[in-house]
Parts: C-alpha cells; sequence; structure tokens
C-alpha cells in the first residue's frame, strides 16, 4: 500500500483498479512536481513563481490539446494531457492546487480558520474531487464529505510538520487560534514550546478529527475498492493525530510519523469501520 497525498495520497497502490492507475499517477505526478517546485532547491520567491507560472502555461496547453513545453512534458504533462482528455478532468480543479502552491510563495499567516479551510479548498479538496471524477462519482453528498476527509488530512499534516514549517517561516495555525492560548506567531514560527502551544495545537488537532467524523462515512458510500482505499488514508490521518496525541501535542519539538508497523492497525481499523462509528476511537491508540 502506498499512502501519499503529496502528503496522503493514494498512489496506484493495490487497492487501485489498474485501469484508473495511470490517470492517478499522473495527477500525483502533477501535484508532486508543482509542490517542489513551491518548496524544493534554492530558489528564491520570484523564481519559484516563475516556474509555477511556466507550469501553468503547460497545463493549460496540455487542457486544449496543444504540445507543453519539453520542461516537464515526459514525466508530468504528456501522461496528464492523456488522462485529461481519457477522462475529461476538471481543469479548474488543477488550477486550483497552482493557486495553492502559489499561495504559498506569498502567504506565510492566516487570521481565522475560515481563511486556512479556504486555502485547503484549493489545496487539498481538489485531489479527492479528481479522485471521485475518475471512478464516475459526483453527487453533491459525497463531493461534502470528501472535501471534509481532505481539509482535514490537509490540517493533520500541518500540525504534524509544524517543526518544519517554522523555520521556512510558514505558521498554518489561525492567528485567532494563537491568539486566543496567548501564543505569538513568531514564537511558534520559531519552534518554542509551551503549555500553551501545545493547548493550541490540541484544538486544532481536535477541529480537525471533526471534518474526519464529518467525511468518513464517505466510505460507506463509495463501492468496492475506493472504499477500502478511502478507508486506509482515513485512518492513517487519524493514526497521524493519535502520534500527536500521544506526544502531548508536542509537535512543535519533533515531527511525529506512522510507517510499517503501523499498517496492521490500520487494517484493523479499516475494517472495524461501521456507519454508526466510522473513526472507531483510535485517539487512544498509537503508542
Amino acid at each position: 500500500m502506498s499512502i501519499e497525498h503529496y502528503e496522503n495520497f493514494p498512489v496506484a497502490s493495490w487497492l487501485c483498479p489498474p485501469a484508473l492507475r495511470p490517470p492517478i499517477v499522473a495527477i500525483y505526478h502533477f501535484a508532486r512536481t508543482a509542490d517542489d517546485l513551491a518548496d524544493e532547491g534554492c530558489a528564491n520567491a520570484s523564481e519559484r513563481l516563475q516556474s509555477l507560472r511556466s507550469y501553468r502555461a503547460d497545463l493549460q496547453a496540455v487542457a486544449i490539446g496543444r504540445a507543453p513545453s519539453t520542461l516537464w512534458a515526459e514525466q508530468v504533462f504528456l501522461p496528464l494531457g492523456t488522462a485529461m482528455a481519457q477522462y475529461r478532468l476538471p481543469l479548474q480543479l488543477l488550477e486550483d492546487l497552482l493557486d495553492a502552491f502559489e499561495q504559498d510563495l506569498v502567504k506565510t499567516r492566516y487570521q481565522d480558520r475560515a481563511e486556512l479551510a479556504d486555502y485547503c479548498r484549493r489545496s487539498a479538496n481538489p485531489i479527492g474531487r479528481l479522485l471521485l471524477h475518475l471512478y464516475g462519482v459526483d453527487d453533491a453528498q459525497a463531493l461534502r464529505r470528501s472535501d471534509a476527509i481532505c481539509t482535514s488530512l490537509q490540517l493533520i499534516n500541518f500540525w504534524q510538520d509544524v517543526s518544519r514549517d517554522g523555520p521556512r517561516g510558514r505558521v498554518y495555525a489561525p492567528l485567532q487560534d494563537l491568539s486566543r492560548h496567548e501564543v505569538q506567531p513568531e514564537d511558534f514560527a520559531a519552534c518554542r514550546d509551551s503549555a500553551e502551544a501545545r493547548a493550541a495545537l490540541c484544538e486544532l488537532c481536535e477541529w480537525a478529527e471533526r471534518l474526519m467524523r464529518e467525511g468518513a462515512p464517505l466510505v460507506h458510500q463509495l463501492p468496492g475498492r475506493i472504499g477500502w482505499e478511502l478507508r486506509l488514508v482515513v485512518q492513517g490521518g487519524l493514526r497521524i493525530l493519535a502520534r500527536i496525541k500521544a506526544m502531548d501535542h508536542a509537535s512543535l519539538l519533533r515531527r511525529p510519523q506512522i510507517g510499517a508497523l503501523d499498517l496492521p492497525a490500520l487494517l484493523w481499523n479499516a475494517a472495524r469501520m461501521r456507519s454508526t462509528d466510522p473513526l472507531v476511537s483510535p485517539a487512544a491508540e498509537a503508542p
């Protein structure tokens, strides 16, 4: 099994129908490469923005059947162009992802949860919607639940990665939440651990779990392999929340992780998901 959304993204795992592996891998490489353009290497912000604009131009080219530049053609845009033509992937969802990557280069603070949720709407939710599109699922309830799961996964990634984002100057914890706990954003960015910062992270993790609870019934709405794939993605996010809770929300000090040894618990909890309790109350697990 592979769970990598470029944070929690199912990439051609053994649960994925073989026919859908090429478009899923194409979407993954598109998102992963854009993420690298925004984050990796030694380019400055202006150079990164220019690279993302060139990347967007290639996306727009393949969307109308034109040849992309040679920069990312072989790994990204030729496979993506095929997937877009074959499955009519919505261009706007792919553009939304690029909007979020560009935003990361110019915006490092979020005033409140609504503002952060709007970022997640573009940075995470398009992935779920694209995958549902490939499976032919487009009803409003499924889309709402998918958005809740994807936003939750993005938030979980934020609270897992605060020790990485801080040195980059990024604070995803909403300023209103930090202020309520009397935590200065500069201290949060500097990864200064405190009881107040842990209390803020505890509340933010609870927010992420509520969203996951809202979206988790989607696993029962989707048939076959996609439903089981989603169960494992949901349980992977919950397992990280359990890790954060087990370390008393000290993720400013170190990054909690899950690995191969967690797979039996993930499979067990995925199998136990019921419509009456889709989350299986995992918070007490993960030593």
